[in-house]
């Protein structure tokens, strides 16, 4: 195996690595109840934006 192959190999495991924990950590915040918090905090600042 080729060194650049190697270092290859190892940035795609990195990306892929990266992409399961993004997707486990947005999983968690939207399930938790400090997500449901963040959401009704955004609804209530996007009313407050709106254009009347």
């Amino acid at each position: 195996m080729s060194l650049g192959f190697g270092i290859f190999l190892w940035i795609v495991g990195l990306v892929l690595f990266y992409i399961i924990i993004e997707t486990a950590v947005r999983r968690g915040i939207d399930s938790s109840k400090l997500g449901e918090r963040i959401e009704k905090i955004e609804e209530t600042i996007n009313k407050n934006n709106s254009p009347k």
